[in-house]
């Protein structure tokens, strides 16, 4: 009797002790799975030019944020000149340009992020209003889209339903304008469009009348959302083709085509007023074909690319946050012709750039201290890339 007495409060103990071992391991096994599910992807969507015929538009890749390889996960086919790719803010559909430098209206086409299978699914085409389309604009609020078209100097606007699909055209401005440089400036080319940071106004790069064409935003109206045009004039011969806002919204920079330079403005309700002018190029030429513009994620620098026909570069400028002025750091060679395009990755440590003649997306590490982009060994091979756009999804969404 005395032993059993002595063993029944040890093996009392003993249950008790498995029972909170078994609890322990299970959740441990819980965490694995919850931190498993939370797992994050991030995705590079590139659209191409397909030769003016139905082609492989565009393709998905996983991109892996430690080392900067990429895997193709799936390719959109029989398809004609997405030469334009527009995620929207929340990474749940995907916008782009169709029939670019087409001879007949373009269309845009709306189609849906499938984040856990790394593909995209049509959701609707609408035509677009004009003749090449050129860039899509998102405002904040992920209701309408802008898109500029080329060829025939016009700017259209569309309604997103919820679901992200397009209504038809509410609005349609065409410009009749020129400038200086016969050869390209014969007529008004609206080359992009920006929402500015307070989401009232758009500004539209008029490459072809070197202007940028401001508008307030009237989202109460049904068919007018853009009132009250309001000009800046750039200098003569200069072509404003790119646009992009610093992340504090004080400040606006311009990327001009044809002279190869960039233009820091000031912003505030719907005004930009002139800081300075700044060569993007690292030596002069003859003929300029300046084109991307973006700015890093904690607004610290600028990148800007170059497309030949002598130097194909990113320039690389710092920000100073107090004035907006633009002080150079260096110019990065693209291993590859005509940097059409370029993309910063949500983590801001890598720099994308889609060489289009010569076929291949080259990875630069970004270092966060001095701004400076290293080569990396990964490279993508893909026919004439022209758009490129980036997301990192949680698993799940």
């Amino acid at each position: 009797m005395m032993i059993k007495h002595i063993l029944s409060p040890i093996e009392g103990y003993m249950k008790t002790t498995n029972l909170f071992r078994f609890l322990l391991l299970f959740l441990a096994v819980l965490s694995l799975f919850s931190c498993e599910s939370k797992k994050e992807t991030t995705f590079l969507f590139v659209g191409s030019f397909t030769d003016n015929k139905p082609g492989e538009g565009i393709h998905v890749y996983e991109f892996n944020n430690k080392t900067g390889d990429t895997t193709l996960k799936f390719t959109l086919d029989s398809i004609t000149n997405t030469s334009f790719l527009k995620l929207s803010s929340n990474g749940k559909y995907l916008y782009t340009v169709m029939d670019s430098q087409m001879p007949h209206n373009g269309k845009i086409g709306a189609f849906a992020v499938d984040a856990i299978h790394g593909k995209i699914n049509l959701i609707n085409i609408q035509d677009c209003g004009g003749v090449n389309p050129a860039h899509l604009e998102l405002d904040k609020t992920g209701k309408f889209l802008a898109n500029a078209n080329y060829s025939d100097g016009s700017l259209s606007l569309f309604k997103i339903n919820n679901d992200g699909s397009l209504n038809p055209l509410s609005q349609v401005l065409k410009f009749k304008d020129s400038s200086i440089i016969k050869s390209r400036q014969e007529a008004s080319h609206i080359h992009a469009s920006v929402f500015s940071p307070d989401n009232s106004f758009l500004f539209a790069q008029d490459l072809g009348a070197d202007k940028i064409r401001g508008f307030r935003l009237d989202f109460n109206s049904q068919d007018s959302l853009l009132q009250n045009e309001n000009q800046i004039k750039m200098i003569p011969g200069s072509g404003p083709r790119h646009f992009v806002f610093h992340p504090n919204g004080k400040f606006g920079y311009s990327i001009a085509e044809l002279s190869g330079k960039i233009t820091a403005f000031n912003y505030q309700n719907g005004d930009l007023k002139l800081i300075n002018d700044y060569f993007s190029y690292q030596k002069q030429q003859d003929i300029y074909r300046a084109a991307d513009i973006h700015i890093s994620p904690d607004g610290k620098f600028l990148y800007a690319s170059n497309r030949g026909p002598d130097e194909d570069s990113i320039s690389i400028f710092s920000i100073n946050k107090r004035n907006g002025k633009l002080s150079l750091i260096d110019h990065q060679s693209t291993y590859g012709k005509h940097p059409r395009n370029f993309v910063i990755d949500p983590s801001g440590q890598f720099i994308l750039v889609a060489n289009q003649f010569t076929n291949n997306i080259v990875v630069f590490r970004l270092d966060s201290k001095t701004g400076k982009l290293g080569k990396l060994p990964n490279e993508i091979v893909v026919e004439n890339p022209s758009s490129l756009q980036m997301r990192t999804y949680s698993s799940g969404l």
